[in-house]
C-alpha cells in the first residue's frame, strides 16, 4: 500500500508540476514571438507550440482523476456532515459505512463503463494488434487534434482513476469498521514541518511581585 500511496502522489504531483511549467513555457514563447527581435523572433516563430494548450488538458484530466482518489484517502473531500454529526454513535457509524458503500459502488460503476467505453473507442484495436490478434470489425478510434493521440490512451483517465478511488473508499470503510475512524486531512499543516511546542508556557517580561501583573496564561507551577 505504501508503494501505491507514493506513486498516487507522485503521479499527481509530476502531472500539476509539468502542466504549470508548458504553460508557463508557451506563455512566455507567444509574448516573445511578437517582440520583433531580428533572428529571435523568426526563431520562436519556427517552433510550434501549437500541442501545449491540448497536453495541459489531458495533464489536468489524469490529475484531477488520480487527485479525487487521493482526496478519498487522506479525507480531503468536502462533506455536508452536520445532520450525520447529530445521530448516535451507532447509527452514525451505519451511515458511514452506508456512505462509502455508496461512494464505492457509483465509482466502481464508472470505472466499469469507462473500461467498456476505451475498450471499443480503439483500445481493442490496439491491443489486437499489439499481440497478434484478429482485429476485424475493431474500431481504430479518433486520434486527438494537434498532438494526434489515440484517444482511448486520454480516456483511460476514468477507469484507471475511477477505478483507484472506487478501492479507496473501500479501503476507507474496511478502515472505519476495523477502527472507527476516518482520514482527516488538517488544511493548516505542512508536510514535513513540524511546530515546536514550548516545555512551559511562560511570559519572559512578566515579573513576580505585588506591582507587575502575572502571566494569566502561564501554567500551574510554572514560573510567571
Amino acid at each position: 500500500m505504501k508503494f501505491l500511496d507514493h506513486l498516487e502522489e507522485w503521479l499527481v504531483t509530476f502531472l500539476m508540476g509539468a502542466a504549470t511549467l508548458i504553460i508557463f513555457v508557451a506563455v512566455v514563447h507567444r509574448y516573445a514571438a511578437g517582440i520583433a527581435i531580428p533572428g529571435l523572433q523568426d526563431w520562436l516563430l519556427s517552433i510550434n507550440m501549437t500541442w501545449a494548450q491540448e497536453l495541459t488538458i489531458i495533464m489536468f484530466v489524469w490529475m484531477a482523476k488520480f487527485g479525487a482518489a487521493y482526496g478519498v484517502r487522506t479525507g480531503i473531500h468536502v462533506g455536508v456532515d452536520v445532520l450525520i454529526n447529530r445521530l448516535s454513535d451507532a447509527m452514525r457509524s451505519k451511515f458511514i459505512v452506508l456512505g462509502l458503500c455508496a461512494g464505492a459502488l457509483f465509482t466502481g460503476i464508472v470505472a466499469t463503463l469507462g473500461a467498456g467505453f476505451v475498450w471499443e473507442n480503439g483500445a481493442h484495436h490496439f491491443f489486437a494488434n499489439l499481440f497478434g490478434m484478429a482485429a476485424e470489425g475493431a474500431f481504430e478510434g479518433p486520434t486527438t487534434p494537434d498532438l494526434e493521440w489515440p484517444t482511448w490512451i486520454v480516456y483511460s483517465a476514468i477507469p484507471l482513476g475511477t477505478s483507484l478511488m472506487c478501492f479507496r473508499f473501500l479501503q476507507v470503510m474496511v478502515g472505519f469498521v476495523k477502527t472507527g475512524e476516518l482520514p482527516h486531512h488538517d488544511h493548516g499543516h505542512v508536510e514535513g514541518l513540524e511546530e515546536e511546542v514550548p516545555a512551559v508556557d511562560t511570559n519572559p517580561y512578566a515579573m513576580n511581585d505585588n506591582l507587575h501583573p502575572h502571566d494569566v496564561q502561564g501554567k500551574k507551577g510554572g514560573p510567571l
